[in-house]
């Protein structure tokens, strides 16, 4: 029987000025060519979800955050993940409470980590993050799917 494995992101909002963290990813993965996400990975075997997200936010950003300043904003169940090792269940944090400036602590990783405004979000975008960010920012349903009801070519990244 194949385990669920568990994925963590966070939405990192500024509200003062309406813009979020994003992280322009390099390596491959749902795509062959570098597209823009948000802080997050895998949560691992014991780990509590909203300490994960907090260690992937320090761990990709250099931020700090409380797990106690993090609120579920929504959750992705995705058929196939982006290394082709099956599905998993993603956890959506929100936090606009975080100490320090963002950099790219990961510079092998990711291209650049920056602020964006959340009118005008960097595309291409993973479209779990993509969807996320949408809900988030919307108001918009707790719960959607990737890869279990949309025709193979909305699978791709979001371009627009």
């Amino acid at each position: 029987m194949l385990s669920l494995r568990q994925a963590v992101s966070t939405i990192v909002h500024d509200q003062s000025t309406n813009r979020v963290v994003t992280i322009h990813y390099a390596n491959d993965s749902w795509s062959k060519e570098p597209a823009w996400t948000i802080p997050g990975g895998k949560a691992e075997e014991g780990e509590r979800l909203d300490e994960a997200a907090a260690r992937e936010v320090r761990e990709e950003t250099g931020l700090i955050v409380a797990p106690a300043n993090l609120r579920l904003v929504h959750t992705i169940q995705v058929r196939e993940g982006w290394d082709g090792q099956g599905p998993f269940l993603l956890s959506v944090f929100a936090t606009t409470n975080w100490s320090g400036e963002p950099v790219n602590t990961e510079p092998a990783k990711h291209l650049q980590v920056s602020w964006s405004p959340v009118a005008a979000l960097p595309m291409p975008m993973f479209p779990t993050s993509h969807a996320a960010l949408r809900a988030y920012l919307d108001g918009g349903r707790g719960f959607s799917t990737h890869g279990w009801d949309e025709p193979a070519d909305l699978r791709a990244l979001v371009r627009s």
